[in-house]
């Protein structure tokens, strides 16, 4: 019996308006809107399928196989910032707390969240450079109130 052969799919024209440039994007934290930092640099958080299920048996004669999972889940983001020296101690309060997290894009629109900052790390003070730190947030996909599973709502500006 031959083997099944994928199908050809030509490349389609993409739907919507692609971002031009990164400057500006900004985040908020709901558990603290007003944290004393100053975005220089933001990430986003990604989509992650996670590893392939190996579905290799006795039968297979050339090549192993795999099938994709069911559940994804968002990556952590990561946010390079500028800060106060008093952020340390919001940062006691916030870090760990679950909450909503808004991902603001250059264009307007937006991603609403769910996650919890997980880690602060402060770069050395070194004359003559720029004091910064690095914010990573972890996506929990869950209401912190009603304990439910919750997909990010992303909000997107007209013509997008």
């Amino acid at each position: 019996m031959p083997s099944p052969t994928p199908p050809h799919t030509v490349r389609g024209v993409p739907a919507g308006i692609h971002l031009e440039d990164g400057f500006s994007s900004k985040f908020a934290f709901a558990v603290n809107p007003t944290v004393s930092l100053w975005e220089i640099e933001t990430k986003p958080p990604g989509v992650d399928g996670g590893d392939a299920i190996d579905i290799t048996t006795h039968h297979n004669v050339a090549l192993r196989t795999r099938a994709p999972r069911q559940l994804k889940s968002l990556t952590e983001t990561t946010h390079k910032c500028a800060y106060d020296p008093q952020v340390i101690t919001q940062l006691l309060s916030i870090v760990n707390k679950p909450g909503g997290i808004t991902q603001y894009f250059p264009d307007g629109s937006s991603e609403d969240y769910f996650g919890y900052v997980r880690l602060v790390e402060f770069d050395p003070l070194v004359e003559g450079t720029f004091p910064t730190a690095t914010v990573t947030v972890t996506p929990t996909n869950r209401d912190p109130v009603t304990r439910q599973e919750a997909l990010p709502v992303v909000t997107a500006v007209l013509g997008t």
